[in-house]
């Protein structure tokens, strides 16, 4: 029953199959179903063993998921050439497209170890984009093709860009249930409004920033004056 509601699931993202048992010959199906194997034997510290299958299934599919990933539900990998990091962590009814990258930045600057980005429910992300980093991809937000996100994206916010920006969307396309390839084709994006919404973005972040400041000093302990 999972697996008929996993391939249903993939037939309303992608117009192209004409019955479930074409879905079934999709790499991104045998992918991840591969990865399942790969993380259950990663958990139970078989690493060499799961780097094997993790390795059989990038062979037949030109996918590469590493081992360690955590995925979520109906996760729908539409075409190949993909790449998903150690300690990316993937929610339910993902979507990406070809050519994407879940990356990893510095260790170093990784919180506690962790390297790749976490996609939150419903999130699209479109072909060739790049996502990089310990950031996090909100629920139901949508990355065009070729983007390149290394900030945490909002909830529902549609990025395009290099870097990638939010930008405005027809509220028609917005409310659609889902979005092949993250925007649309046709989009049209009014320059004014898009200046006002990227300002607004920026001043959240200094306003995010000057509450960080204030706690920092908050937190200073006092000399015997009182003075920090």
């Amino acid at each position: 029953m999972g697996l008929i509601a996993f391939l249903d699931s993939v037939k309303q993202r992608d117009p192209a199959p004409r019955s479930r048992w074409e879905i079934l010959t999709y790499p991104g199906v045998w992918a991840l179903g591969l990865h399942r194997i790969a993380h259950g034997l990663f958990n139970l510290r078989f690493f060499f063993l799961a780097r094997l299958v993790n390795h059989i299934a990038r062979l037949f599919t030109a996918i590469d998921i590493h081992p360690g990933a955590r995925i979520g539900r109906n996760f729908f990998i539409d075409h190949g050439f993909v790449v998903i990091g150690e300690t990316a962590e993937i929610g339910d009814n993902v979507t990406i497209y070809q050519c994407v990258t879940l990356g990893g930045t510095d260790p170093a600057g990784g919180r506690g170890g962790k390297r790749h980005p976490t996609i939150l429910d419903g999130a699209i992300i479109g072909s060739g984009a790049q996502v990089l980093g310990p950031i996090t991809v909100g629920a139901n937000a949508r990355i065009g093709a070729n983007a390149v996100v290394t900030r945490d994206v909002a909830e529902g916010a549609t990025m395009v860009g290099i870097p990638a920006k939010p930008v405005v969307m027809a509220a028609e396309d917005y409310v659609k249930p889902f979005l092949p390839y993250g925007t649309p084709c046709a989009q049209k994006f009014d320059p004014e409004t898009q200046k006002l919404e990227l300002l607004r973005c920026e001043i959240e972040v200094l306003k995010a920033r000057l509450d960080e400041l204030v706690r920092e000093e908050e937190r200073r302990p006092r000399d015997a004056t009182g003075a920090r």
